[in-house]
């Protein structure tokens, strides 16, 4: 998301643009190739404190207009890196997803930070972006924070030329995929399941992008279930694009989303959709339109709809050219990239 949006928002000439990061990485790599400004502040060579001092000091060489940050320990940053009266810069921050529990071993430590972070964005932060309106009601309900700090944006993609060229018509296999951290949120336990459900159908394969502390527990449970021809975990995958155009199908089984990239991502490749009736999902999806919408979490449900779209080619291509259309005209990254530039001059005056 943050690089769909630096590079829409470097478009626009009166906007001066500087990212700071914790780590070198692909972000950083890809940003200085577009002739972007981007300063490493190493996380993991530094204690808090002195994380904290050597942001406040180059954001005060900088005197930046509008912070705009995106996880916990970046909230955390940018209010006490803010600066002071006529310097205090607007702060803005993205939700991209619903809190989760962190580590077993730090439940205290965890629900500290949490409260902290909740603490600042809803009293000293200017303006939260929840990714979807479902986020937007559960911050200004349960969570109670003010309507007016707290405005909904779309995430938003760049839409390739790359599309899923599997075609409709009949194949002897189908390959379902999907992609994202291997944690407890993302229940890729369900996504086995589904592929036990569906092992005695013909040759339908599974495969999952991504690497996490969940990836012992798959491993075990493909081992016990049998699936070690017709399920592979593929790890950390660079090519994305090619990752999509292998799939007939896209599988998502959250607990919770908030505008999942990787569904927006499959959908620009002209791939439907099977993923369960949960947050911001729903604002995608059309249930029977762009894929089908599941409100259980049983496996059975799941792989019927799988079933039925590897059975009709027809309907596949038929939801899956949906798809790509629904994401060209709702969720482009200019689009995004225009919302958050009017919320930048508006908070900037």
């Amino acid at each position: 998301m943050a690089w769909n949006l630096l590079t829409e928002l470097r478009k626009f000439p009166e906007l001066e643009l500087l990212a700071v990061l914790l780590n070198e990485g692909w972000l950083a790599e890809e940003l200085r190739s577009h002739d972007l400004e981007v300063r490493i502040i190493e996380e993991r060579r530094l204690s808090f404190p002195r994380l904290l001092l050597a942001v406040r000091t180059f954001l005060r060489e900088k005197s930046p207009d509008v912070i705009h940050s995106h996880r916990y320990k970046e909230n955390i940053l940018a209010f006490f890196t803010r600066g002071a009266g006529r310097n205090r810069a607007r702060l803005v921050a993205t939700q991209h997803g619903m809190p989760e529990p962190g580590p077993q071993g730090f439940k205290l430590a965890g629900r500290v930070v949490a409260w902290l972070n909740r603490h600042i964005l809803s009293r000293r932060f200017d303006r939260l972006v929840a990714v979807s309106h479902d986020m937007r009601d559960h911050f200004i309900g349960p969570l109670g924070f003010a309507p007016t700090r707290v405005v909904v944006i779309h995430n938003g993609i760049d839409i390739t030329d790359d599309r899923n060229s599997n075609g409709a018509g009949p194949r002897s296999q189908m390959v379902v995929g999907s992609a994202g951290r291997l944690f407890p949120v993302k229940d890729y336990l369900l996504m086995v399941k589904i592929a036990r459900e569906l092992c005695g159908e013909g040759k339908i394969y599974f495969t999952l992008a991504g690497d996490g502390v969940e990836r012992m527990a798959l491993e075990g449970s493909i081992k016990e279930f049998g699936l070690a021809e017709t399920f592979t975990l593929k790890g950390n995958v660079e090519d994305m694009d090619s990752f999509y155009c292998e799939l007939d199908l896209y599988v998502n089984t959250s607990l919770h989303e908030g505008i999942p990239m990787s569904i927006l991502e499959a959908m620009a490749h002209g791939l439907p959709v099977v993923a369960p009736k949960v947050g911001g999902i729903t604002e995608i999806i059309a249930d029977g339109v762009e894929g089908f919408l599941i409100p259980t979490r049983d496996p059975r449900d799941f792989a019927e709809k799988c079933l039925l779209l590897q059975r009709d080619p027809a309907l596949r291509m038929r939801m899956g050219l949906a798809a790509r259309a629904r994401v060209e005209g709702d969720f482009s990254a200019p689009a995004m990239a225009e919302q958050y530039r009017r919320l930048y001059h508006e908070l900037a005056g």
